[in-house]
């Protein structure tokens, strides 16, 4: 790979982890001084801040392998090190994508309205529901990280005899074991992209039923609920498309052992990684009344003309 490309590639990372850090660090913040300031804190806002905090140790992660890769490539880590860092990533990652369902799911059930008795049946203990879900997501991403143990027991096996150089037939079944064990990892993340795929179908649903009731009843498509509507399903589909990407650039990284990816394919991935904590974050806060209210007044603190205090709204 070319010193161009690689200083290319350096350049995405660094500006996609300075907006991903400055976005999730701002909601973080906001979010935190109102909490204290309360001395309560929404679901909804709970939600989002652990989401940022987990995603402000992903982009430091990121980075830090993007660095690796690019301009440390030749030197040898501590395997303590990487490890720490394979399990710090691993619960952060999964525990992410369990928040973002979990938000995901929370609005669904707020803003959607269907008639049938388990969606009414649940909407009714929205709080209950979502709760227990991110009760469920952090268990599972506790077992993510306890099922590195094993792997990291292969790991540690197959650098024995690679050091060594006693190549065995069993060296070479361990090995498989090993990247099979990596592939595999992936199915902790299928259930929440599923459940996160069902809420999204519902709200589309929901937004198709509602603009139909509009129509029947001759009332103007501009009212503010069919425009609420519209600007929720917005949403949803860009942060469903964002979802897609990165599960597919996760796909990738993890798959890389069977493709036998050059790194340029590795960092390609590991980009597109970054990109989807940075961009969703950055719609969370143009969806969410309070922290735009709070994004618009420092922008433009010396207007003079912004009231703050608007209440939030419900938007994924």
């Amino acid at each position: 790979m070319s010193g161009l490309t690689k200083w290319v590639f350096l350049f995405l990372s660094v500006t996609l982890f300075v907006l991903g850090m400055l976005v999730n660090v701002f909601i973080v913040l906001v979010n935190g001084s109102s909490w204290v300031k309360s001395k309560k804190i929404s679901l909804s806002d709970f939600i989002i801040t652990n989401l940022a905090l987990s995603r402000i140790v992903q982009l430091w992660i990121l980075l830090f392998d993007c660095v690796k890769k690019i301009l440390l490539s030749k030197l040898l880590f501590n395997g303590v090190l990487l490890q720490v860092t394979d399990i710090f990533w691993t619960f952060t990652n999964h525990l992410s994508i369990w928040l973002a369902t979990c938000l995901g799911v929370f609005y669904c059930l707020k803003i959607a309205n269907f008639s049938h008795p388990t969606f009414l049946w649940l909407k009714w203990r929205v709080a209950r529901v979502v709760v227990w879900m991110l009760l469920g997501g952090l268990l599972l991403s506790c077992g993510d990280v306890m099922s590195l143990i094993h792997e990291f027991k292969i790991y540690y096996v197959l650098q024995g005899a690679n050091n060594s150089g006693n190549v065995t037939e069993h060296f070479r079944e361990l090995k498989n074991e090993y990247e099979v064990t990596r592939v595999l990892g992936t199915l902790w993340k299928l259930l929440p992209l599923i459940v996160c795929l069902a809420s999204y179908i519902l709200l589309i649903l929901s937004l198709g039923k509602h603009t139909r009731q509009m129509q029947q009843n001759r009332t103007s498509l501009s009212d503010p609920s069919t425009e609420a509507h519209k600007r929720a399903i917005k949403m949803v589909l860009s942060f469903f498309l964002l979802l897609l990407f990165y599960f597919l650039a996760y796909l990738l990284t993890s798959f890389q052992y069977f493709l036998q990816g050059t790194v340029m394919t590795e960092l390609i991935t590991e980009v597109s990684a970054m990109f989807y904590p940075a961009c969703h974050s950055c719609i969370l806060i143009l969806g969410n009344s309070k922290l735009k209210q709070t994004f618009v007044e420092l922008l433009w603190c010396k207007s003079g003309h912004l009231k703050p205090g608007s209440k939030e709204r419900f938007s994924p």
